[in-house]
């Protein structure tokens, strides 16, 4: 009898909505007001967020060349095994359990119960006793309690998990849309708010600060790739996944510029400033208030709510099948790379997953998980885009279903910006980039365990 085996059951239109509800989350909502304190500029916020949006674009066009040659569970480490090698691969692999998408899923799902908390008031208790863990412990809580229940959620199958992120992320476009309408066009702003500035940085400041502006812009588009650990579960994947890596990393570069352009008309930028310094004041929720009152602020609260709900059910779903798809390879625990027998997931691989999340939701604070995934994920998405010139190379005969547009300039661009981030981080957070190398490297004593075992 034949092992039980993942599905193709996710078709174009539902793949885009899912690279969609895996990027948008948090970010748009929260981060205009740390990058108004950086840049002290309108021009300057529009523009990152454009360049941070450019830039996952094409890395998304990177992408999509390698996945449409190799559509395989776990996206970039089937690509990553062909062209570097296994142990390579297993890095990437286990990176993400440790750092990367483990971290995203604390992350996202540590603002859903903080904006929980604020639109429900619950009451958010201490436990003195264990310390530092203690902290904000009521929303730790919360936010290991959703990380357990979508878990499970999508133990139960691609299917529900996937139409439960689809469903809600094209309610959640409808709303951020209804919101920049009448922002935009709400008597409450001015044009004039565009063209202030206030004492903007200059020089090499303004370079720094731009950098640092552009990390929390990347935290916003966190995210994008993930279409491609669904490689064995959608339908024609040569021909849907690059059309929704492109179309949907597309999408929402142009949502987040309205979405900005309307906390701006109606916000000046030194008040988005200000915010940053604030506690529990979020931007969006604040341009809200001013446009419609308590009642705004309150929709608001509810569609962040709902986003960061939506993004960390997708990252959990698309993001487990990286630890199943490297356990399929005897480099994990054997029972990660099975697929369960009725509701054909990789059910112990979701666990695996939750497991770890909440062991980062308890380990530090929402600012300190993002910027450490956003290091660690560059190293392998420059890693992908220089991927695609090495497959060109040693493989100039392989079918390619898409290649990237502007070869080689655009992965040349992508490789280079991913590796300046990556050797900026380690000047600038030496302790932070240091973490999150020994997270990576301390899957080499694993590898070595697990490669070395008799099968």
């Amino acid at each position: 009898m034949a092992a039980p085996a993942l599905d193709r059951t996710i078709t174009r239109w539902p793949a885009i909505l899912l690279v969609v509800s895996a990027i948008v989350g948090s970010g748009v909502f929260k981060k205009i007001a740390p990058m108004s304190e950086a840049l002290h500029s309108s021009g300057w916020i529009l523009l990152c967020w454009l360049v941070a949006g450019i830039f996952s674009l094409i890395g998304a066009l990177c992408t999509a060349e390698l996945a449409a040659m190799m559509p395989g569970s776990g996206g970039e480490y089937v690509y990553f095994k062909k062209i570097y090698g296994k142990f390579f691969a297993f890095l990437y692999g286990w990176g993400n359990l440790t750092v990367m998408k483990s971290a995203s899923i604390a992350a996202l799902a540590y603002i859903f119960s903080e904006s929980f908390h604020s639109l429900f008031s619950i009451p958010v208790w201490d436990i003195p006793s264990l310390g530092f863990l203690g902290v904000n412990s009521g929303a730790k809580i919360i936010a290991s309690l959703l990380i357990v229940f979508l878990s499970f959620i999508n133990h139960r199958g691609v299917v529900f998990g996937e139409r439960l992120s689809r469903y809600l992320i094209a309610g959640i476009i409808v709303v951020i849309l209804g919101f920049c309408v009448a922002a935009l066009g709400s008597s409450q702003g001015t044009a004039s708010n565009f063209t202030a500035v206030s004492h903007p940085p200059t020089g090499w400041a303004l370079i720094a600060a731009f950098f640092a502006a552009s990390v929390s812009a990347f935290w916003g588009y966190e995210g994008w790739s993930n279409i491609g650990y669904l490689g064995e579960e959608v339908k024609q994947p040569q021909k849907n996944i690059p059309i929704a890596l492109t179309a949907g990393t597309f999408g929402v570069i142009i949502l987040y510029l309205l979405v900005n352009a309307a906390y701006i008309y109606i916000i000046p930028v030194d008040q988005l400033a200000a915010l940053s310094s604030m506690t529990n004041k979020i931007a969006g929720v604040e341009v809200a208030r001013v446009i419609s009152g308590t009642g705004g602020a309150i929709i608001l609260s509810a569609l962040i709510v709902l986003a960061t709900f939506t993004c960390t059910n997708s990252t959990i779903l698309m993001s487990s099948r990286i630890i199943y798809a490297v356990a399929r390879d005897r480099l994990f625990f054997k029972n990660a790379g099975e697929v369960h027998p009725q509701y054909h997931s990789p059910s112990r691989a979701l666990w695996w997953q939750c497991g770890w999340s909440i062991v980062l939701v308890w380990s530090g604070s929402f600012d300190q998980l993002t910027d450490l995934l956003i290091f660690a994920s560059f190293i392998f998405y420059g890693a992908t885009a220089l991927g695609v010139m090495v497959m060109r190379y040693k493989y100039p005969d392989d079918e390619r279903p898409y290649k990237v547009i502007a070869y080689p300039v655009l992965p040349v661009i992508f490789t280079m910006f991913c590796l300046t981030l990556v050797i900026v981080t380690i000047i600038q957070n030496p302790v932070q980039a240091a973490v999150g190398l020994t997270l990576i490297f301390s899957g080499v004593p694993v590898y070595l365990y697990f490669s070395g075992r008799k099968t």
